[in-house]
């Protein structure tokens, strides 16, 4: 998984807001100057982010922007997802196809079940954790529900895997079983 500058710099942008508060508000310039960012910048960031939702504007000499829900409400999830996309596409296997229409592994794909459950391990630990726990630093509990998860799905991951015999390249070699 790679963060994005739009993404990274969304987020902080969020978490200005964030601290203010429900009833606090942000201009443009206020949030570029504290993020260190171009105006036209913040600009296209608080668009993406007011289009989905996660911040609301005020018009008016007095306006600016400010968080639509409470910041315990927020999953990162939802801010990397607003900004960046999901974290796999739905048609992944199709647009890394090869030269042909339709992955020739379309049936039973391990790299598709192996993204599949990177995707979702991910995804745990980014909806766990919300904007309230990072401005609190309260995220490493939701990596601590995380790590529990991957370890389950490993003892899952070692029930489809098999011995192969050992060579002098790979004395423990292992193939997982399609």
């Amino acid at each position: 998984m790679r963060i994005s500058a739009l993404e990274s710099y969304g987020l902080r942008c969020l978490l200005a807001l964030a601290r203010k508060g429900p009833d606090g508000q942000l201009t443009i310039p206020d949030i570029a100057r504290m993020e260190g960012l171009s105006i036209p910048y913040t600009s296209k960031l608080l668009s993406i982010l007011r289009k989905s939702g996660l911040i609301t504007s005020v018009r008016g000499r007095g306006g600016g922007f400010c968080i639509a829900r409470p910041p315990d409400e927020i999953t990162l999830n939802d801010v990397l997802t607003a900004l960046g996309g999901p974290l796999i596409e739905p048609d992944h296997c199709s647009r890394h196809s090869g030269q042909l229409d339709e992955c020739v592994r379309s049936e039973r794909c391990s790299i598709h079940d192996l993204l599949g459950d990177l995707a979702n391990y991910v995804g745990s630990f980014l909806s766990q954790t919300t904007l309230q726990s990072i401005l609190d630093n309260e995220y490493s509990l939701s990596l601590k529900s995380l790590e529990t998860q991957i370890g389950q799905a490993a003892g899952r991951q070692g029930k489809r895997e098999q011995k192969v015999a050992p060579t002098d390249h790979n004395p423990d070699a292992i193939k997982l079983s399609n």
